[in-house]
């Protein structure tokens, strides 16, 4: 069960993260850009997580 939660908040965290960068880059704020990036790479981290946790049956 862990392992679809980690990876369901990766993909909300990667989408909001490339809608900040977006929204950012067509503004021209840099640290909205910036804070899209970090969420992005965090989604990714957490997708990561959850796969791990379906490779060792949500023993981590």
């Amino acid at each position: 069960m862990g392992e679809l939660k980690d990876k369901a908040k990766g993909i909300a965290n990667e989408v909001a993260g490339n809608t900040k960068q977006a929204i950012g880059r067509a503004t021209g704020n840099e640290r909205l850009e910036g804070e899209g990036i970090l969420q992005e790479k965090k989604g990714e981290a957490q997708n990561l997580k959850g796969a791990v946790k379906g490779a060792l049956g949500d023993k981590v």
